[in-house]
């Protein structure tokens, strides 16, 4: 298996991809629905790649079992430091299925959430390009 700790870090968005289970679910710290499926949550992890600067962890925390991490982060967005955490869930087979990011002060909610905009249309085309053709079509 491949350790997403490892593959964030190396900024490795094909690793990174391939830690998430299928079925994974994404919630953001800024949007209030959860994103579900592998495809959209690679992407938005892509753009996130492209928003940090400085992003390092500085933390981790493993719960009962091994099947739960918390990887505490700092990072920038231009000038707003960012503190934040990775919650991470994995499944039976070892890949992340539940994925919850919060960050801290509000200004770099703020300023995440004005980044991510950005990032949105690409965020949607590497999605669809990402999860194929669908039957039927």
């Amino acid at each position: 298996m491949i350790d997403f700790r490892t593959a964030v870090e190396a900024r490795d968005p094909d690793a990174i991809a391939a830690t998430l289970a299928d079925d994974v679910v994404f919630r953001s710290p800024v949007a209030f629905k959860p994103y579900p499926g592998k495809a959209i949550t690679a992407a938005i992890l892509r753009g996130v790649l492209r928003v940090f600067e400085d992003f390092r962890y500085v933390r981790e925390l493993g719960g009962d079992g091994g099947r739960d991490h918390a990887l505490v982060f700092e990072a920038r967005i231009g000038d707003v430091a960012v503190e934040g955490c990775d919650f991470l869930h994995l499944d039976e087979n070892g890949l992340i299925d539940e994925f919850t990011v919060m960050v801290r002060p509000l200004s770099a909610a703020q300023a995440l959430a004005a980044a991510m905009a950005g990032q949105f249309e690409q965020i949607q085309r590497e999605a669809v390009a990402s999860s194929g053709p669908r039957e039927g079509l």
